[in-house]
């Protein structure tokens, strides 16, 4: 017969994984119902987001799965694959079912294609939002794919504000709790929580040519044409190099649009990005939409103001006039480009206020927010 040992001669390995008892009031057992895994080479903001969370939470002893589609990495939260990058959305009920089987808090990650979550399943659900993607639709469903793209609008707002008439929603950003509130989404179900960033560690050195820097997925919705326009509108008055960083279904356009002076570099690495970050000049960031706008702050840290356009997303992440500038049309967008590249006094200003404002957002603060709305997403669907 087994032996009985009393607790307190008890002895743990000392290799053994020392998580902390989750206490009651939080769910232990937590599935992440998402697009992608952080390792998928289409990842960006929101599979970060995603990740940090996951890791996070399974630091504070929760029991994380990420059900995704695409391939699945190795974590230290388990990642199960429902499919391909487009089907995992129909197989992702019976995948939850045969793969997963049951969990304390479902969490919907809704980046425009919805999963339905509370038609299937009866356990308290959450829903992640980083953007609506209300006027991006036509931006990648356009000509003859435009009953796509109405069809699509049409689904994703049903989802959020028809099909879930209970359950919390997170936003990562005023400017997506605002669109949810427009889409009949009522305020006191949606909570705020925001993007974090990591330490950078020690800066390396700026550039000391002029060198400016844009960051993201390369897709319609990031407006780099609308960048390289103005390149060559500002080249002649700043001189210096434009680097583009990160890949997708845009970069051979782009790349055949691209004038002198600009380089395209596809996938870094984080070591390659930070040194990237800390070299530039200025961030560079046009896109037309964005929840947060992670990678504002990613050179925020670094002391890189940014230049973006006023809206939804960026107007958060970035304070204007003080760690960047949000412009009101491409005009202002080149002038404050041209302002920023001719005045370094300005630009350390600006990217000392950045570095105080960033500090203000870090991740564990993020798991912490998060943890918090995702126990009492569970309490209200307690009796």
């Amino acid at each position: 017969m087994p032996q009985h040992v009393p607790s307190s001669l008890r002895v743990t390995p000392p290799d053994a994984p020392q998580h902390p008892p989750v206490p009651p009031a939080h769910p232990r057992r937590i599935v992440f119902l998402a697009h992608r895994d952080l390792g998928n080479p289409s990842a960006g903001g929101s599979e970060l987001l995603v990740d940090r969370l996951a890791d996070g939470l399974t630091r504070l002893g929760h029991q994380v799965t990420l059900l995704c589609g695409g391939p699945a990495s190795f974590r230290d939260y388990r990642v199960v694959s429902a499919g391909g990058a487009y089907d995992h959305y129909l197989r992702a009920r019976s995948a939850f079912a045969r793969r997963v089987g049951d969990c304390d808090l479902l969490v919907e990650v809704c980046n425009g294609m919805p999963y339905l979550a509370p038609l299937w399943h009866h356990g308290p659900t959450l829903c992640l939002v980083n953007h609506v993607h209300t006027d991006l639709w036509p931006m990648r469903f356009g000509g003859p794919l435009a009953p796509a793209a109405r069809i699509g609008r049409r689904l994703e707002h049903w989802a959020l504000a028809g099909a879930r008439r209970r359950g919390l929603l997170v936003a990562v950003s005023p400017s997506t709790a605002h669109a949810l509130h427009g889409l009949g989404v009522p305020r006191e179900r949606i909570r705020i929580v925001h993007n974090g960033v990591e330490e950078p560690g020690p800066r390396t050195a700026r550039s000391p040519q002029p060198l400016f820097v844009a960051v993201g997925r390369l897709v319609e919705y990031k407006r780099v044409d609308l960048l390289l326009r103005l390149w060559e509108r500002v080249r002649p008055v700043t001189g210096g190099r434009l680097v583009i960083v990160g890949d997708g279904p845009e970069r051979d356009r782009l790349e055949r649009l691209a004038g002198p002076d600009v380089e395209f570099t596809g996938h870094v690495s984080e070591a390659e990005k930070h040194r990237l970050l800390c070299a530039a000049w200025l961030l560079l960031h046009p896109s037309a939409v964005e929840g947060w706008g992670l990678v504002v702050t990613e050179a925020a840290v670094r002391r890189t103001p940014a230049i973006a356009f006023d809206v939804p997303g960026l107007r958060d992440s970035v304070v204007d006039g003080e760690t960047g500038v949000l412009a009101r049309g491409e005009s202002s967008f080149a002038a404050a480009w041209c302002t920023l590249a001719l005045s370094a006094h300005r630009r350390e200003l600006m990217g000392e206020a950045a570095r105080e404002h960033a500090a203000r957002f870090r991740w564990d603060r993020t798991v912490r927010q998060f943890r918090a709305v995702a126990a009492e997403a569970v309490r209200s669907r307690q009796p």
